[in-house]
């Protein structure tokens, strides 16, 4: 009759539960070694001779005579009581755990169970994993060097607060005794169940040897390989022990070596076993106990020889195995890793180009997956505890590669899961049923029983879909008094098994890519895990695998388990942060290469300057008139273009290694879209766009090389060829990375268009509004500088003290429109805005003096056409010069922001021609248009002024002058008082121009293209123009009006001085009466009929034919 002992449900839930209870030991050993996680009842000295005394006098309790040193105790009772449960708790679970598995293995003895892993896998596989469990968790905890302490210190707190102790204690105490040693324990433990142990080691005779090949021989075997043999490829890869092929080899060298510690005299009368042992102990140094707590073999082993007789005799192997360890394993692991490089590529390129592989070949992927599996985790653990002095085996900077094929197997496997599910629903239909089927109608007995289960395993894998799944249990017929003995019709064992598999491909792909694949102990090897990836980036072959360690990261919260929630955020944090690190190294990484490359083609841009031609002209000339010039023997500069030339096609340039590097690193980058991780999404090209924004703001930043001190600055133009060479670099960067490059050039733009960028730095806008005002024009009000309307520039003079830049190459036509073309329409008008503020501060001062001298001015405004009154008048007024400078310097800045916005004007007529409404905004410059209906419209026309001034279009009236002026508010002046002012301005202005004919500096030049007045007094033109029109369309007035009346007042004035016979008074007469034209021909509210009414034309024509017969040259 068949035991209902449910051994394979039993051996289920003790193995998870195992698990969860190695989380949670290990959590607390780890806690206990960490001063800021430890327990602080540990680590206070207040309870230290408490400690101290339990400890040694555990586990017996005694609380009576000696209340000193447990006096302390007593106040904290109910804190350890609350504090250390949960550690008491699970040392109390552990004792409950290993109960629960001696009562298992005692059943399984007396159930004669039989055990051969190529026969009955999963019951095999689950008991000796059982087994191993169960080791590992008594030997981490006797490694928790504190749990004396804990259990005793909560012990004592119960006795204190509840008057007798736990009712767990005693037997946990007596545990905690027991296994000081725990393999010794463990062994003698082990001395009844050694059969059925030792069965199932020697089972993996035929499965172990076999996986523990060297490279060479699976190189020979052309392991994994689909393409070896063209003709079988679509044939399904079968064998006779499936699950054992994928089967990890880490996991057969831990049975093997701690079940014949367990059971060592089985060593002595099998050879097999003996055998195997050996062989185990040849591959490694150290085992995993869990995550990254190692179990040293050999050193153990050793330590064991001299407790047990049995051992004695193994001394010599032993030291012969360990030898071998230390001398040969390094090397055939790292053969091994370099086959399963290859190997894995090969296999990955396939499946991505022909996936519907992935149906008959998943044995092979799953194979693939295990091996080099194995191959890492070996690598990670030895590498950690290298017991050799040549560390050359444990380095492997081709780690990256082997673990990128993983990925991108696993990835297949994802990707074209429904594929395979409907390869092996279909395969369970059509073969497995019928084989499956003849085995059963061919068994010589089959009970009833077994008959009808069987018939129903038949029928469900007939009538199979993909929705459906199936997991036959054989473990009863395992039993030895199984109707069905599995011992004596194997062939319906290993059926049986490989029927497992297929299911598993229909219902289980996720755990099996879990089994075979799961590289979450990288989580806890944090250092090692970061100097791959250093290393990965460091080697440029490598790079391009670099994204499999954030990919890696998305494996961590599989080593969680149910029975430890607590650990889940501290691990879900660490692949967070991990996951961060390394995209955001790799966007870094990027960012270089590409700035690297950017530099170099700045580089290039800058030897297409027009400034680097003049050398090769002056060549030209000189070779044409066969002068010779320059040193004998003086090499021939090359010329842009000369690096494209290639003599060798192996030549490799600089430029050639950062392309490529940049190629290999994008392609790691670009490999995903984005991955999961803790129910957070990261999306590698993001960290990239994010770094290239940073940079790109930078360079542009830096690329200006503005020095505050010597208050030096690139040319604009200079700057543009500069940036478009780096927007080139990045535009090819969408060759490489699929992200939107234009939102980076718009995100860095747009910000350098603005004052401050995002981050609160400077930008380029900032930097040359402060360098044209603070440095250019502030040489110009010095006298260092001056603006030649018709060069369209301002020129420096000659002077003492030469300037260190020339304002020419700053301020001509080309450079405003590089300016323009980089700060844009918002730029500029930050630009203009900065100027207006400039202005209204001089404005301000103006207004000042008008105060100063306003009772002279108001007899003035009245008596122009009372000469001898005008003239004593004159002489009252003060600030004279003052006034006339002010104007000039509001004249400078306003003929500056004409260039800028002349030079917009252009730069927006090429991106935006057909403008809307671009016709309409032109008429707005016809005066009679608007001045009819300037008061009733005021704002609608202000508006539009705005929008045409943005555009660069000139305007009548200024409106950035305007709302400059108009934020100047006056207290206790009324607006009368102010429009008073306003008109007084003008007549001061108009009042002092004849001053500036003694002036030297005053004679108007008219030498080709610098003509114009060298102090800069043509510039008076703009000036009164613009002002008079901000002022009264502030203050609601005339403006024409008031021109008119500037106009009368001026030229009054300026008769005056033709009547002077003082040479000193009148030395540049001429070249003053030529500024009444000027303010004509700028005006757009005067004509040169008024002008003629008020100034004789013969005056101005005999002036230009003087200034023009002098011709002063520079």
């Amino acid at each position: 009759p068949r035991l209902p002992q449910k051994l394979a449900e039993k051996l289920t839930i003790l193995n998870d539960r195992g698990i969860g209870m190695l989380t949670r030991i290990y959590n607390i050993k780890k806690a206990c070694g960490d001063p800021k996680a430890k327990p602080s009842y540990l680590i206070d000295k207040n309870l230290e001779s408490a400690v101290k005394f339990i400890v040694r006098k555990f586990p017996a309790v005694e609380t009576r005579n000696n209340n000193q040193q447990l006096a302390q105790l007593q106040k904290e009772k109910s804190e350890i009581l609350k504090n250390l449960a949960l550690y008491y708790f699970t040392f109390v679970d552990v004792m409950e755990f290993k109960d629960h598995v001696c009562e298992l293995l005692n059943t399984i003895d007396a159930c004669q169970v039989f055990f051969d892993i190529t026969v009955n896998f999963d019951l095999t596989k689950n008991y000796l994993d059982l087994v191993v469990t169960y080791t590992n968790l008594m030997m981490l905890l006797s490694r928790i060097e504190e749990r004396k302490a804990i259990i005793g210190l909560y012990n004592y707190a119960h006795e204190m607060t509840h008057g007798s102790s736990d009712r767990e204690y005693p037997r946990l105490g007596q545990m905690i005794v027991d296994y000081e040693n725990p393999l010794k324990k463990m062994m003698e433990e082990f001395v009844p169940h050694g059969k059925s142990l030792s069965d199932a080691l020697l089972s993996l005779q035929m499965v172990y040897p076999r996986r523990n090949l060297s490279a060479d021989q699976w190189r020979n075997a052309q392991l994994l390989s689909l393409i070896s043999a063209p003709s079988t490829m679509l044939n399904p890869a079968q064998s006779d022990t499936m699950p054992c092929e994928y089967l990890s080899l880490d996991t057969m060298e831990k049975w093997i070596v701690f079940g014949f510690i367990l059971c060592h005299g089985v060593l002595n009368s099998d050879q097999s076993a003996l055998s195997l042992w050996k062989l185990a102990l040849q591959s490694s140094t150290c085992l995993c106990l869990f995550r990254d707590e190692v179990f040293h073999i050999h050193k153990v082993c050793e330590l064991l020889s001299f407790l047990f007789r049995s051992y004695n005799k193994r001394v010599n192997d032993i030291k012969e195995c360990k030898e071998q360890a230390l001398s040969h394993a390094g090397l055939m692991h790292r053969e091994r890793r370099k086959f399963l490089r290859s190997a894995l590529k090969e296999l990955a390129t396939v499946l991505s180009d022909q996936p519907g592989l992935l149906g008959p070949k998943a044995l092979f992927v799953f194979m693939a997956l295990s091996f080099a599996r194995d191959e890492i985790i070996w690598l990670l653990r030895h590498a950690d505890n290298i017991q050799k002095k040549s560390t050359d085996d444990f380095i492997d900077k081709h780690i990256a590669e082997l673990i990128f094929y993983m990925e991108e197997l696993r990835a297949h496997v994802r990707k074209y899961g429904p594929v395979m599910q409907r390869y092996y629903v279909q395969y369970l239909s059509g073969f497995d049923a019928v084989v499956l089927n003849e085995l059963v109608q061919n068994l010589s007995v089959c009970p009833e029983d077994e008959s009808i289960i069987m018939s129903s395993f038949v029928n469900t894998m007939t009538s199979l879909s993909v929705k459906q799944g199936i997991q036959p249990n054989t473990a009863y017929t395992s039993v030895s008094k199984a109707s069905l003995g599995i011992a004596d019709h194997r062939e319906l064992g290993k059926m049986m098994n490989t029927i497992i598999f297929h299911t598993k491909m229909v219902d289980s792909l996720v755990e099996m890519l879990v089994e075979t694949s799961d590289l979450s102990i990288f989580c806890f090897y944090s250092r090692a895990f970061e100097k791959m990836f250093q290393q990965c980036l460091e080697l440029p072959s490598q790079s391009r695998h670099s994204i499999s360690f954030p990919l890696l990261c998305t494996h961590f919260m599989s080593c969680t388990h149910e029975l430890c929630p607590e650990e889940r955020h501290h691990i879900g944090d660490r692949s967070l942060s991990l996951c961060n690190m390394f995209l955001d190294e790799m966007a870094k990484q990027a960012r270089n290469l590409i700035t690297d490359i950017c530099t170099e083609q700045c580089t290039l841009s800058d030897q297409l300057l027009p400034k680097h031609c003049a050398k090769t002209i002056s060549q030209a000339v000189n070779k044409k008139s066969k002068k010779q010039t320059g040193k004998k023997g003086e090499p021939e500069r090359e010329k842009p273009g000369v690096e494209s030339m290639r003599k060798n096609r192996l030549l490799v340039t600089n430029l050639d290694k950062l392309h490529t590097a940049l190629s290999e690193l994008c392609f790691s980058i670009n490999y995903v879209p984005n991955m999961v991780i803790w129910e957070h999404t990261f999306t590698p090209r993001e960290y990239l766009t994010s770094h290239l924004e940073i940079r790109f703001t930078k360079s542009i930043v830096g690329m200006t090389m503005y020095n505050q001190a010597t208050q030096e600055i690139a040319k604009p133009s200079e700057l543009l060829t500069s940036v478009r060479a780096y927007m080139t670099v990045l535009q090819s960067i969408e060759n490489y990375v699929q992200i939107d490059i234009t939102r980076v050039f718009n995100n860095v733009l747009l910000q350098q268009t603005q004052h401050l960028d995002s981050h609160g730095e400077p930008t380029i806008t900032s930097l040359y509004t402060n360098w044209y005002l603070e440095t250019l024009l502030r040489q110009v009000s010095n006298g260092h500088i001056a603006y030649f309307p018709a060069m369209k520039a301002f020129v420096n003079l000659p002077t003492e003290n030469e300037l260190t830049f020339n304002a020419e190459e700053y301020s001509d036509i080309s450079e405003m429109r590089s300016l323009s073309e980089l700060l844009g329409p918002y730029g500029m008008k930050f630009l203009s805005e900065s100027l207006m503020w400039h202005i209204s501060s001089q404005v301000a001062e103006l207004k000042k003096l008008v105060v100063d001298n306003v009772e002279v001015l108001t007899q003035m405004r009245t008596s122009f056409d009372k000469p001898e009154q005008m003239a004593a008048l004159f002489k009252k007024l003060s600030s004279v010069d003052s006034v006339l400078k002010r104007m000039t310097i509001i004249g400078v800045i306003l003929s500056f922001r004409s260039l800028a916005q002349e030079a917009l004007r252009d730069v927006l007529s090429c991106h935006i021609p057909f403008l809307v409404m671009y016709e309409w905004l032109l008429c707005l410059k016809q005066t009679d248009y608007w001045l009819p209906f300037i008061s009733t419209i005021y704002q609608v026309a202000m508006n539009v002024y705005e929008l045409s001034s943005a555009a660069g279009l000139p305007c009548e009236i200024d409106p950035a002058l305007v709302v400059a002026l108009s934020s100047q508010k006056s207290e206790n002046i009324s607006p009368e008082e102010e429009y008073k002012i306003a008109c007084l301005l003008m007549v001061f202005v108009a009042v002092s121009m004849p001053t500036l004919a003694s002036n030297v500096m005053s004679q108007y030049n008219t030498s080709y293209s610098f003509t114009g007045h060298c102090n800069n007094i043509h510039c008076l033109a703009k000036a009164v123009n613009q002002i008079a029109a901000a002022l009264f369309t502030i203050h609601k007035g005339s403006i024409e009006d008031r021109l008119k009346e500037f106009l009368a007042l001026a030229s009054s004035s300026l008769l005056k001085i033709g009547q002077e016979t003082d040479k000193i008074t009148t030395r540049n007469r001429e070249s003053v009466y030529l500024l009444l034209d000027m303010i004509v021909q700028e005006s757009p509210f005067l004509t040169m009929d008024l002008l003629e009414s008020c100034f004789p034309y013969v005056l101005l024509r005999n002036a230009y034919h003087a200034v023009y017969k002098e011709r002063p040259h520079l």
